[in-house]
């Protein structure tokens, strides 16, 4: 079960952000992620993305990117998407990372995954943020990333008949990064773009989304611990 929490963003002059933490049972220390929303806000949905991450072991933190707006129009979701201020919500999640890894059962080890527009933002945070060690995005690629500062090893999900993120871009990317050495595994699945959405049938993959799954926590848990 998530619980609301605040945290400052980074830079502070971006103001004070919030999010749903979910935690993983027992005491030990353990790893991290930062789950960042799809275009509807952050909703029912992707809070029990981050239940499924703590049940899997991790710190889970779902950032506020619209900061208190959600909708389930999707005209108007375009319209949050469309104008989001990218410079603040890369701060809060940058503030998310920061505040996951000061907590005392936090091994240190912080990841990010992300769905359509948090997608984006996984693969955003990755090349932009300091301390994200690994990033995990699904059908979603940001415009206009410097891929050169890339470190963060990266496993994409892509669909391959989406014309939003389309698979042969992630493709193109994923050229560029194995050209300068960093790792990117990419997947490319027969199912719509959003399949791993469960709430939606018009759009939800079972199989396809089991898969990405399996494979989402066992590369996190190959290069953040477990």
């Amino acid at each position: 079960m998530t619980k609301r929490v605040t945290f400052p963003a980074i830079p502070e002059s971006f103001g004070v952000a919030s999010g749903a933490l979910a935690m993983p049972g027992g005491e030990a220390k353990a790893p991290a992620v930062v789950v960042l929303q799809e275009f509807w806000g952050l909703n029912e949905h992707i809070e029990s993305i981050a239940d499924r991450w703590a049940a899997a072991g991790f710190l889970a933190l779902a950032p506020d990117l619209y900061r208190g707006q959600v909708t389930t129009d999707s005209n108007r979701a375009s319209k949050l998407m469309d104008s989001l201020d990218r410079a603040r919500a890369l701060s809060d999640i940058a503030g998310a990372a920061a505040f996951l890894r000061s907590q005392p059962r936090c091994n240190g080890k912080v990841g990010v995954t992300g769905y359509c527009l948090g997608g984006a933002f996984a693969f955003a945070a990755a090349a932009t943020l300091e301390g994200i060690d690994a990033a995990v995005p699904f059908y979603g690629i940001p415009p206009g990333v410097d891929w050169s500062k890339v470190s963060a090893p990266i496993q994409a999900h892509f669909s391959r008949t989406d014309g939003w993120a389309r698979a042969e871009v992630a493709e193109q990317v994923q050229s560029v990064l194995q050209a300068q050495g960093c790792t990117m595994e990419l997947f490319i699945y027969d199912a719509p773009h959003a399949f791993c959405n469960d709430t939606r049938p018009d759009v939800y993959s079972p199989d396809a989304a089991s898969a990405a799954w399996q494979r989402a926590v066992a590369f996190m848990q190959q290069h953040l611990g477990s």
